[in-house]
């Protein structure tokens, strides 16, 4: 799966790993994340992360 940047601070959400903080679990893709789902260090919305290398 592959993993996906925060465009505006660096974070990445690595589906392995999921948001378990934030109820999602490990092996969690991020298209199947919800769509009121945000980053959890500066809680922009999905539409703020892009695909990382």
């Amino acid at each position: 799966m592959k993993k996906y940047v925060c465009t505006v601070c660096g974070y990445v959400y690595d589906p392995a790993l999921g948001d378990p903080d934030n109820g999602v679990a490990p092996g969690t893709a991020f298209d199947d994340l919800p769509d009121n789902w945000v980053c959890p260090l500066c809680s922009v919305g999905k539409e703020d992360f892009e695909e990382s290398e």
